[in-house]
């Protein structure tokens, strides 16, 4: 039988046993909670351009995450090692140098294959004379003024070898005056000229006709984000919101 002082004694010695082993993991975890804070410090910089320093790091109610809290910025959480964080809802990969955002290059892929999908028979293209030196989708609206800013400018798209592919978005919805008029636009023997007047403020006849496909270009854009008008998709996959001049899409494309 064990007796009353070996139980105090074997008592003291689990004491001591759970302190030192909580104090080991303890430095533990802040021997990788310095290394994730060194790597996200790093790659957060990388990523902005200028130095991004960390307040605190702290575990978690999750064993797999980190709270980060940023100097003079938001409370963000990540792997413990600091190896994925989450950002806005996208998780993003960081390494020393960089960091990689790998929710946009799925948005990326999806765009490229549901827009690649389409038939270009079902939008309304402008294209230049000569062979295009590149191609942008882009999702617009009669009743936005910045879609018409961009119009206005479709001469200087072309001439720049630039390929204007337009899909409808109306974004007061499919029972909006812009979906009625969008839908003009696609129905018309002579699309291009009947969207270009319509854009310009010209009052027309409405015509809805069966099997114009406002609404499955307005799913789409919903699908893939989109939010307003103009919206530029290029043939990279990038998604860019709203309006950008013919000359500064040239220079995003490369093909100034």
């Amino acid at each position: 039988m064990v007796d009353i002082a070996m139980k105090r004694t074997l008592g003291r010695l689990l004491a001591l046993c759970a302190l030192v082993f909580s104090g080991c993991v303890l430095a533990a975890d802040e021997s990788s909670f310095e290394n994730a804070k060194s790597r996200l410090e790093a790659g957060l910089s990388a990523m902005v351009g200028s130095a991004i320093s960390i307040d605190s790091i702290a575990a978690t109610e999750s064993p797999d995450l980190i709270e980060v809290t940023i100097a003079d910025g938001p409370v963000l959480y990540a792997t413990r090692t600091g190896e994925f964080l989450l950002l806005n809802g996208d998780l993003l990969k960081v390494s020393s140098s960089s960091v990689l955002n790998l929710t946009e290059e799925r948005r990326v892929s999806d765009r490229l294959s549901l827009i690649s999908a389409l038939d270009t028979d079902d939008m309304i293209v402008f294209s230049p004379v000569d062979p295009a030196k590149a191609v942008i989708t882009v999702f617009t609206d009669i009743t936005c003024g910045f879609c018409r800013k961009l119009h206005l400018e479709m001469d200087e798209f072309n001439r720049r070898g630039i390929e204007v592919r337009y899909l409808a978005f109306p974004r007061g919805g499919m029972t909006s005056q812009g979906a009625k008029q969008l839908a003009t636009a696609w129905c018309a023997r002579n699309r291009e000229a009947t969207l270009t007047s319509l854009k310009s403020g010209v009052e027309m006849p409405l015509n809805e006709c069966e099997g114009n496909p406002v609404a499955e270009h307005y799913a789409l854009g919903n699908r893939l984000g989109v939010r307003g008008t103009p919206a530029i998709v290029t043939s990279d996959g990038q998604l860019i919101p709203g309006y950008r001049s013919a000359s500064d899409m040239a220079g995003l494309l490369g093909i100034e």
